[in-house]
């Protein structure tokens, strides 16, 4: 009775070896998803903060102006000093460029891995061909180099098409179904990552056009009592007409760049998406016609 309980005890850790080595071996891997809400948020906040900084420090900087006098006409031809006279809202035009670049290349950098290593086209033809050939650890390994969202979908399609080839107690619908499904939840880590922040860029090209246009309603109201008097005064006319050309660039140069940045990951976004539809197809495909 002894020697029984021993050999029971001696068989645990290999129970749970293998468990925890088949566990491993079906986990889903998930390409890391760029900056977290609350990173986003301290991301947004600290350009707000810059934008002021910036604002009063450089482009308010005395040695733009004549006499050193921030309050007085800029420097003939100084750009910086020339902004500043945009008045209290250009900071939050600064802001709101910032917050572009910043989420620019917080997508950039994301979908540069999410991408992975190579042509997404080569290693579905790869992947076809290891396929054809049975070779499923060489293709397993090929997804564990290539390293992106694709990668990791056709990773943890492959791993579930062996496991399915093994299954004798299922029929081959059954099969087909558990297959469909691994490789459904796959992909829905995946593309949430992918599109993760793009709202961030989609909102600032509409309120960097809003904010400019304030801005540019401000000067005008600014130029126009500065006619109203019986002499036009024309320091005021020029600094109205200074703060509503000023922040009207601002305001299209935000929304340009966050338009163009939008459209640019939303493509590339669909392209990947494709080609993780059309990997996903191949495997199911390939494993209705073989098993």
């Amino acid at each position: 009775m002894d020697e029984n309980q021993k050999s029971v005890k001696g068989q645990k850790p290999a129970k749970v070896q293998e468990k925890a080595t088949k566990q491993k071996s079906t986990k889903k891997n998930r390409t890391a998803g760029g900056f977290s809400a609350i990173i986003a948020f301290l991301a947004i906040a600290l350009a707000l903060i810059a934008g002021i900084l910036i604002y009063k420090y450089i482009f308010g900087d005395p040695a733009n102006f004549i006499d050193n006098n921030p309050d007085g006409d800029p420097i003939e031809g100084n750009l910086p000093g020339i902004i500043y006279k945009g008045g209290f809202i250009v900071p939050g035009l600064v802001a709101v460029n910032l917050i572009v670049l910043i989420f620019t290349l917080e997508r950039l950098v994301t979908l540069m891995l999410a991408n992975g290593k190579g042509k997404a086209n080569n290693f579905i033809e790869k992947i076809k061909g290891l396929m054809a050939a049975k070779d499923f650890d060489g293709a397993i390994a090929a997804c564990d180099k290539q390293r992106g969202s694709l990668a990791n979908v056709v990773r943890a399609g492959l791993v579930k098409y062996q496991m399915m080839t093994k299954d004798a107690k299922m029929d081959k619908e059954q099969k087909l179904e558990t297959l469909k499904k691994e490789l459904e939840e796959a992909t829905s880590l995946e593309l949430p990552m992918l599109s993760k922040n793009l709202p961030v860029l989609s909102t600032t090209a509409s309120i960097s056009t809003l904010i400019g246009l304030i801005g540019t309603v401000l000067g005008m109201i600014r130029s126009f009592a500065a006619m109203s008097q019986g002499a036009p005064d024309t320091a005021e006319l020029s600094t109205g007409i200074s703060e509503a050309l000023v922040n009207t660039a601002f305001g299209i140069t935000g929304s340009t760049i966050a338009i163009i940045a939008y459209g640019f990951f939303s493509t590339k976004i669909d392209a990947m998406t494709y080609g993780i539809d059309e990997a996903s197809f191949t495997i199911v495909q390939d494993f209705a016609a073989n098993n």
